[in-house]
């Protein structure tokens, strides 16, 4: 009897539903989601190069079968971008949880993969707005969302462009101290997600949530990003944390709110981070 093969549709849903354990979030639409978007519809042609511990490893023929596993696949090596963890990706969102109708900011859009499971997530009535200072990954990644009616590129720094109210604000680059403006765009409830860079020897996927007392925060996990330009100056930092004071954060402060006092374990001249919970 012949053996049967599997196919790209049994590949990629057996992929989603390792991205909905990873999430742990207990919520069938994000298995739907990564089921739904195509991944390799958001990169350039294959054979691709997929990334195993700062290693290329090119894979043998252009089968997008070999894109479902969780590797980093190259877009511009020289530059350091790449299609990103998908196990890292689906515990940010599902950390962050995506709702029907929410309003999400992407900082750092790539080639649009991301967007694309997160615009599916807010639908019917949520958007999401990427922005990415790259004019080339902007372009690419507009024309892979044209399917996604509810997905807008926007090519721009988000550092110095304003932001729209957010539900969530979701941010695909290192930063050293997000900048206030992010933290003033979320709406009540609103969640941002960062991978924070305070230090050399530090890197942290940080959530904060803004709240009735403050920005309630906390570490989710390790994790190393790109920089992002115009947020990752090390200059900037009054007192830097060590790697342990760095996962004791509990709350963000705007230094226009109060000043740094003992709880201060990061210290900014626009806010400072905070071992205490909001007061």
């Amino acid at each position: 009897m012949a053996k049967r093969q599997t196919s790209l549709d049994d590949v990629r849903t057996h992929y989603a539903r390792h991205m909905a354990v990873m999430s742990g979030w207990h919520d069938p639409r994000i298995e739907r989601a990564f089921d739904l978007v195509p991944r390799e519809a958001f990169l350039p042609p294959g054979p691709w190069q997929v990334v195993v511990n700062n290693q290329p490893i090119p894979t043998p023929t252009a089968d997008p079968a070999f894109l479902y596993q969780n590797v980093l696949v190259a877009i511009d090596r020289d530059k350091g971008i790449n299609n990103g963890e998908p196990f890292l990706h689906a515990a940010w969102i599902g950390a962050v949880a995506p709702q029907p109708g929410e309003t999400v900011t992407q900082i750092g859009t790539g080639g649009g993969y991301y967007t694309a499971v997160l615009a599916v997530l807010v639908l019917p009535d949520g958007s999401v707005t990427g922005f990415e200072i790259d004019a080339g990954l902007a372009a690419d990644a507009t024309r892979n969302l044209k399917p996604f009616h509810n997905a807008t590129v926007i090519a721009a720094d988000a550092v110095t462009s304003a932001l729209a109210p957010s539900d969530i604000i979701y941010v695909n680059a290192g930063v050293v101290a997000p900048p206030l403006h992010w933290l003033r765009a979320l709406k009540p409830g609103g969640r941002i997600i960062f991978p924070w860079r305070p230090a050399q020897n530090v890197g942290l996927a940080v959530l904060a949530r803004r709240t009735d007392r403050g920005f309630a925060t906390r570490v989710l996990s390790s994790a190393w990003f790109i920089a992002c330009a115009g947020a990752s100056d090390h200059n900037i930092s009054r007192r830097q944390p060590t790697p342990v004071e760095a996962r004791l954060i509990k709350s963000i402060v705007p230094a226009e709110e109060r000043a740094p006092d003992e709880t201060a374990v990061a210290i900014y001249p626009d806010l400072w981070f905070s071992s205490a919970g909001p007061a």
